[in-house]
């Protein structure tokens, strides 16, 4: 019973099957006829034209992102427990050539706009403080709760009003939007966001994650970064056909469904051990240290999250057999 991350989840078959078909003489780099349609696949899917990058990480494709919206002496507003902050070993400082975090506190991992305006306001216009740049959120957030666009709709406003970048770290964008329902559009630049980091390798994907930019402008600049950062792979294709395999038919949303589905039914399990709602495919429980040896002594993996409480996360391809075990060792503590 494996939940400790939908990173460890495996590629789907169909991708997989994508890879294989697209291993054959192509152009290099991204020259390819696969990485030729990624702009066009996401313009249709975003019902805007925007630039698509394939990258193979999601923190390259965060910190690509805001290294073209935040210069070197300016600052990045985020969550304090945002991963651009706990889980990037301080990649956005390398990136952006030495960028500022200024972090906040908020329910969930969530910002709020008082909270970005309060802390707007408490930076002096003068040369001793840094002045930021560009909002950064996670969605779905780090705790598994997912922004509305109606609330990134109300960031994106006080972004433009305050001359602030808008950045999503969308690693789970799909079990977000596999919640609410809503459209991608509606979610990223009709909300605001100017640069979008969406998240493949968590919900099917081998190796491959996209840099979306609704700020077309800044393409010739994320291209030579880029490169420079390592991160233009000979054989893109293989990572065209990745992203290109999950878009058709929508796999990328059945995948989400399937994963936000299993975690609905752990959480039936413990409404009573939740640490937050359960919008998502992760689930924060309070357990005590001995029930925690007793989860694992059935042979239940996860991460243990700080004193009292443990995560679990589902994926795609989460078995309902073991899903039904773990719920009822939940039950039963």
């Amino acid at each position: 019973m494996r939940f400790f991350s939908d990173n460890a989840a495996p590629a789907h078959p169909k991708v997989i099957e994508a890879i294989a078909a697209s291993n054959r003489l192509d152009t290099a780099y991204d020259g390819d006829e696969l990485s030729a349609r990624l702009d066009g696949a996401f313009s249709a899917l975003f019902e805007i034209e925007v630039r698509a990058f394939w990258v193979t990480t999601g923190t390259a494709a965060n910190c690509l992102a805001l290294a073209a919206l935040c210069p070197p002496y300016r600052g990045i507003i985020c969550h304090k427990d945002a991963h651009i902050e706990v889980d990037e070993a301080g990649a956005p400082g390398f990136f952006t050539g030495g960028a500022k975090l200024i972090l906040l506190e908020g329910a969930g991992a969530k910002l709020t706009p008082d909270a970005v305006a309060a802390a707007c306001d408490r930076i002096r216009a003068d040369v001793h403080q840094v002045q930021p740049a560009a909002i950064s959120i996670t969605n779905a957030t780090e705790y598994g709760l997912v922004y509305r666009a109606s609330e990134v709709n109300v960031l994106g406003d006080l972004a433009k009003e305050r001359g602030l970048a808008f950045h999503m770290d969308g690693a789970r964008l799909a079990n977000a939007l596999a919640t609410t329902g809503e459209s991608p559009a509606d979610v990223t630049w009709r909300a605001g966001v100017d640069a979008l980091s969406f998240g493949f390798v968590k919900n099917g994907g081998l190796n491959a994650e996209v840099l979306i930019l609704f700020r077309t402008e800044l393409a010739d600049e994320i291209a030579v970064r880029r490169k420079r950062a390592g991160h233009l792979l000979s054989k893109g294709r293989m990572l065209a056909a990745q992203i290109l395999a999950l878009l058709e038919d929508d796999l990328w949303l059945e995948n989400a469904r399937a994963a936000n589905a299993a975690a609905q039914a752990l959480a039936k399990a413990a409404p009573d051990r939740l640490v937050y709602p359960v919008e998502a495919n992760e689930l924060f429980l309070n357990v005590t240290a001995d029930e925690a040896v007793r989860l694992r002594g059935q042979g239940v993996e996860f991460y243990e999250w700080g004193p009292g409480e443990i995560r679990l996360v589902t994926s795609w391809d989460s078995d309902a057999r073991a899903v039904e075990q773990l719920a009822a060792a939940i039950a039963a503590l």
